[in-house]
């Protein structure tokens, strides 16, 4: 193998909590089999070596930061960068969030993609003024065309191919292969195997809108199924507050808070249908684990979720609760042959546009990276 094929790119990531160490598997996958090697590097979060192979890398760096360490000026962590970048000739970095990409371009010379997975992120005068200053290094990607239109807005003066989206994605068999048996994620859940059930997952907080979710429920209860319940997983400042809401409607004997459900997206077989009803999400990985799991969807009409869901489920307008119920109810009306076809739409649906193989493609055909590939 030539000297250029064995070329090395760096990931730096803030940390290895929640979804964070996915979004490295997802990154490493780009490079596999393309001639390089994949160092990842997490700002914070105790060393553990194991995670090289969870985060599909060929090593992993620790660097060791606190949370506190890497705000303000992140001195301690661009001089470790610098020293970890000196020991091995990398031809870019690619870092997920704004502080990575920060200590990235000040602790190396090399190009840096950054990776937004948010919206708002170039919102303040002092971050513009920072991508402005290095956009001569400097691509970015966002998670949707939504992300990416939000960076374009706030950075005008960037050419279009320089900001672009490369989607999240997920390992459509993998995933098929952890979901439970239905009957046992029903058990493991307090659900009765009769029951019809719609599925919410997400932080209970305004940003997700269950607020909006009960009240299209309770508005569509007499016209779904007799045995129809409403879980929803996840934790949050908010669970108070919904669970009188769902009092007050008159759900609450239907309605089922979960709680945080480790590894939730393996209970998805237990369920006929699921809602997210967030405030501009910006991608909504959720809504690919619902897809894996062959559920039919409903999501709010906004942010990145129409790109995900438009052809092969439900969207309704943010906040319109009545849209929502209508919605549900032309979900629950599906009879098993419908319901077989669509799980089969979207099957195809994350093979074509959110499977790694898809992904990797279209990130080798971006303008951002064509001067890279190796030889």
């Amino acid at each position: 193998m030539s000297a250029l094929a064995e070329r090395h790119v760096l990931q730096l990531c803030h940390s290895y909590s929640g979804p964070f160490l996915d979004c490295a598997r997802q990154y490493a996958s780009l490079f596999r089999g393309r001639g390089y090697k994949v160092t990842t590097a997490f700002l914070t979060g105790e060393a553990a070596p194991h995670l090289a192979a969870e985060c599909g890398s060929d090593e992993v760096q620790f660097l060791g930061f606190s949370s506190a360490d890497v705000r303000g000026l992140k001195l301690g962590a661009i001089a470790a960068l610098r020293k970890l970048v000196s020991a091995r000739d990398y031809a870019f970095c690619i870092a997920h969030r704004f502080k990575p990409l920060y200590v990235a371009l000040l602790g190396t010379r090399l190009p840096v993609i950054g990776v937004h997975h948010g919206f708002g992120d170039y919102e303040r005068a002092g971050r513009r003024l920072f991508a402005n200053l290095f956009r001569t290094r400097l691509s970015l990607l966002g998670v949707s065309d939504a992300v990416r239109d939000d960076m374009r807005r706030c950075l005008p003066g960037w050419p279009a191919e320089r900001i672009e989206t490369l989607y999240n994605r997920i390992d459509l068999a993998e995933r098929k292969a952890q979901l439970l048996p239905r009957s046992e994620a029903r058990q493991a859940l307090g659900l009765a195997d009769g029951d019809w059930v719609i599925g919410n997952v997400g932080r209970l907080h305004p940003d997700k809108d269950q607020a909006t979710l009960l009240q299209g429920f309770a508005l569509a209860r007499s016209r779904l199924p007799a045995n129809a319940r409403l879980v929803i997983m996840g934790e949050g400042r908010l669970e108070d507050a919904l669970k009188r809401q769902a009092e007050q409607a008159g759900i609450d004997d239907v309605v089922l808070f979960a709680g945080q459900v480790p590894q939730g997206a393996r209970y998805f077989s237990a369920f006929d249908a699921f809602a997210l009803t967030s405030d501009h999400e910006p991608f909504g990985m959720v809504l690919l684990e619902a897809m894996s799991a062959g559920v039919p969807l409903v999501a709010t009409d906004c942010g990145g979720a129409r790109e995900v869901v438009e052809g092969v489920g439900e969207l309704f307008a943010l906040r319109d609760s009545q849209a929502l119920a209508n919605a549900l109810v032309r979900v629950a009306s599906l009879d098993p042959e419908q319901r077989r076809a669509l799980a089969e739409a979207m099957s195809k649906r994350v093979t074509a546009r959110f499977s790694d193989q898809a992904v990797a493609d279209t990130f080798w055909r971006l303008p951002m990276v064509q001067p890279r590939r190796p030889a």
